[in-house]
């Protein structure tokens, strides 16, 4: 079989408003994650790895950041015009408006779709930490003679409320869309279980663009509330369980079928806790499967007289005598003599002075965190200068870009 022309587009324009103040300046795909990553970056490597390499990356709120990583961490080849990571903000081609929902912002773009003619669509969400073959996908949408497939989580069913449901037959033909139910529909296999939109798509590209122009005449903008529904009634429709994807390196010790939406900040702190340890429940060291990003130009990292327990600290750090336990270091950060650091997240160009105590803190970019400082022992005195989540994390928001806290290579 003729192998199918594949144009994606990736929804990377999230406000991340519950990730405040870490997304004072930044929309939520743009968001550091890990020691040399941004949360898009996973999307785009699945993509790539996957053989998709015709990529549009939809951007709306605090895009700048975005716009400027792309440019420098995406280029992917500049000899073959078939092959491309291209930032496509709103640009008002189809009425006044700014992106409406997830099916108005490819509508607006439609353009796009009848440029390339492709014979497949794929809308993938750039929120998310995970790893998959999207080309898995793919052949069980031709298996089952989809026009559109949406991938789907098992989650336990006693927790499936608090996400779109798919109920589908044992073929994956999906048969409703459930918002949020009080009682959701089990798993045809497992009644213990729910399928839970992870809002990827794939779609026959004649029946996306059809089915996104008659959207627009109803007003209607969003493919989960609104597109996908209607498609149900008229089109053959079918979950893809996200659990048989299987990625090649992944370590037995892993979760399998890993996937965490970050999308608050205690989510993001312990999707950081996952990537830690001998045995990490996501091992972002895999050759088989790189997480690609930007191609960093500075120094490697020092440890002059350090103890360094379970963490990560990332290339042009520099760590004097210093205690760091379960901590997550970015990069260029400079953490002074007697620092004591446990189950910290700390993001790029932060200077740590002499003396600090931090437990259980983000601490944000461009950051001076002044010598003798307590964060993270006392929540009543960290409210007053931080924001303290529900569990107990403390985030310091990210400071102002300095002469002395200028990236090296950004």
């Amino acid at each position: 079989m003729k192998k199918p022309k594949i144009l994606a587009f990736v929804m990377a324009g999230g406000e991340g408003s519950r990730l405040q103040p870490l997304t004072v300046d930044n929309s939520k795909p743009s968001l550091p994650f890990g020691s040399r990553y941004r949360i898009v970056d996973f999307v785009l490597s699945n993509l790539l790895n996957s053989g998709i390499q015709a990529i549009y990356m939809l951007v709306q709120y605090k895009s700048q950041s975005l716009i400027e990583h792309a440019r420098k961490a995406w280029v992917v080849s500049p000899m073959r015009n078939e092959e491309f990571v291209t930032v496509v903000p709103p640009q008002m081609m189809r009425g006044g408006d700014w992106f409406q929902g997830t099916a108005d912002a490819v509508y607006q773009n439609i353009n796009l779709i009848q440029l390339h003619d492709p014979d497949l669509v794929v809308v993938f969400g750039a929120d998310h930490i995970y790893r998959m073959d999207i080309q898995q996908m793919v052949d069980f949408h031709h298996e089952r003679a989809a026009d559109v497939t949406v991938a789907a989580l098992p989650v336990p069913i006693a927790d499936a409320s608090a996400f779109g449901v798919i109920a589908a037959d044992h073929a994956g033909r999906v048969s409703e869309f459930q918002e949020k139910p009080a009682n959701p529909a089990p798993m045809p296999s497992d009644p213990t279980r729910a399928y839970a939109s992870m809002g990827n798509y794939l779609f026959d590209a004649k029946v996306l663009v059809q089915a996104l122009k008659e959207a627009h005449q109803r007003g209607e903008h969003d493919f989960g509330h609104n597109v996908l529904p209607k498609l149900k009634e008229t089109h053959r429709l079918f979950a893809y369980d996200f659990a048989t994807n299987k990625v090649p390196g992944t370590k037995p010790y892993e979760e399998q079928a890993y996937w965490r939406d970050v999308g608050t900040l205690d989510a993001y702190f312990e999707a950081h806790q996952d990537m830690l340890g001998l045995t990490p429940r996501f091992d972002v060291f895999n050759p088989q499967w790189r997480t690609f990003s930007s191609n960093y130009q500075g120094p490697v990292a020092r440890i002059l007289d350090a103890q360094v327990h379970n963490s990560v600290i990332a290339a042009g750090s520099m760590v004097h005598q210093a205690s760091i336990r379960n901590s997550m270091i970015r990069r260029e950060v400079v953490i002074e003599d007697d620092v004591e650091l446990e189950d910290c997240v700390i993001q790029d160009y932060v200077w740590i002075k002499r003396g600090s105590r931090l437990r259980r803190v983000i601490v944000g970019q461009y950051n001076v965190i002044e010598a003798g400082s307590r964060i993270g022992y006392d929540p009543e005195a960290d409210r007053r200068r931080y924001t303290v989540t529900a569990g107990g994390i403390t985030v310091v928001g990210p400071g102002e870009v300095t002469k002395s806290l200028r990236a090296f290579s950004e």
